[in-house]
């Protein structure tokens, strides 16, 4: 009994305790009115302010570490490039993707720059075909020779090729994708390019690690400087006009041939190149067995422009699937002609020594 009734009345003192507490706790509580609650806000907000802050700290330092992080990568990758280019010369696959993307300047010519990318392309096939084809080991002292002069080599190439272009641009002279694939599908038409796609690209492949549109940007650089050279040689152009024009007037065409031709092997027999003539032969430009297959005998071209000379041509006979035939030959100037005042008249800087 006593021990119940000590039980009973410690509840009733814990009861009392209780309530006491809530009392005081509710008789010391703020009271928020409409002029105190902004007081109330900023207590409330200031207490949170001692989470909240630390952690956007955190969130800057985060930012201003990765940002450090990627600008020493950049930083880096940058001078990791910049030293392989220039100061190593190298010329991986790697670094020409890079070329590719970003536009390291290997020359400058006037106000244009060329490009990196121009160099490694021109270089690498060079290096390509006499590895893959002539086994050569550029590690070896004749190799570092050799590999010397293709730098060189390339060099000057792609800063003619860029002043191709500047002369191109002023005299009005391109070269459309549909001229590059009419050139294309008249070699391949006289199997100068292999008998099928298949073989065009292995080829393409095995000999200059190209493929068909590396192939095209070349052929394209091509056209574009024969084009030129055929706009600018006015006195050659103007020699094969009088040439045509005495042969539509009546002429002889072995005498016009021995007067104008400039073919030292053949003017002297009357333009006749000597031997019968198929579709695949090797000896004739494209342009020149095409259109000697397309004449009937007896009968002249007109003037053709095989990127190198202006010709004009004569079927003389046709036995089967053969021809003989006969041709009046103008060369033109060389593309330093017109590409050497050029150099004198604005400087060009190579960056790669």
């Amino acid at each position: 009994m006593v021990k119940k009734r000590f039980k009973r009345a410690l509840k009733r003192v814990q009861k009392t305790d209780e309530a006491t507490v809530l009392r005081e706790a509710a008789e010391n509580a703020p009271r928020i009115t409409n002029e105190t609650v902004a007081e109330h806000r900023e207590q409330v907000l200031k207490g949170a302010r001692k989470y909240i802050l630390p952690l956007q700290h955190s969130k800057h330092q985060v930012v201003i570490i990765t940002s450090t992080l990627f600008i020493v990568a950049v930083v880096g990758f940058f001078t990791y490039v910049t030293l392989a280019l220039y100061k190593f010369q190298q010329s991986s696959t790697f670094l020409y993707r890079v070329t590719q993307v970003i536009p390291f300047p290997a020359a400058r010519t006037g106000k244009d720059f060329v490009a990196y990318e121009n160099y490694l392309f021109e270089l690498r096939h060079y290096k390509h075909y006499y590895e893959s084809q002539q086994k050569l080991n550029f590690n070896d002292e004749a190799g570092k020779q050799q590999l010397a002069a293709f730098e060189k080599q390339a060099k000057q190439k792609v800063v003619d090729d860029a002043l191709v272009r500047q002369l191109a641009k002023q005299n009005g002279v391109s070269v459309s994708d549909k001229e590059v694939t009419e050139q294309i599908n008249l070699v391949r038409s006289q199997n100068r390019l292999g008998e099928n796609d298949k073989v065009f690209e292995d080829v393409l492949k095995d000999y200059w690690g190209w493929n068909v549109n590396d192939f095209k940007r070349s052929l394209r650089q091509q056209l574009l400087a024969r084009k030129l050279v055929a706009k600018l040689d006015t006195e050659t152009q103007a020699k094969a006009n009088a040439a045509l024009a005495e042969i539509q007037a009546g002429a002889d065409f072995g005498a016009v041939a021995k007067k104008y031709s400039e073919d030292l092997v053949t003017k002297d027999n009357g333009g006749e190149y000597g031997f019968q003539i198929n579709r695949t032969n090797r000896d004739l430009t494209a342009q020149t067995v095409d259109a000697l297959f397309k004449l009937t005998p007896g009968q002249n071209s007109g003037i053709i422009n095989t990127g190198y000379t202006l010709e004009i041509v004569r079927n003389l006979e046709t036995t089967g699937d053969r021809v003989r035939g006969a041709h009046i030959s103008f060369t033109f100037k060389d593309i330093n002609t017109y590409l050497d005042p050029l150099k004198e008249k604005q400087k060009t800087t190579t960056y790669i020594k």
